[in-house]
């Protein structure tokens, strides 16, 4: 069941628990049914990309993540 987000896209959200406590970003993502978002420059992993015709060798992305709403406090005022 989805719930009600407080957190919208495009909100300055400061992250205040996981390796990239401290941080403040905007939101580029809000996922309700798992109560997560994604933050703009957070949680970046890197992943492996077969070659396709867009791209023949291959390589690596960096992608971000989704972070549970609870670790993100909305910064007021900006």
């Amino acid at each position: 069941m989805a719930t009600k987000m407080k957190i919208k896209k495009g909100d300055t959200v400061k992250v205040i628990a996981g390796d990239d406590k401290g941080k403040e970003a905007k939101v580029i993502q809000v996922l309700p049914k798992s109560s997560q978002v994604v933050v703009e420059g957070c949680k970046i992993v890197k992943k492996a990309i077969k070659p396709n015709d867009n791209n023949p060798k291959g390589g690596f992305a960096n992608l971000e993540k989704p972070i549970h709403v609870s670790n993100v406090a909305k910064v007021e005022g900006k």
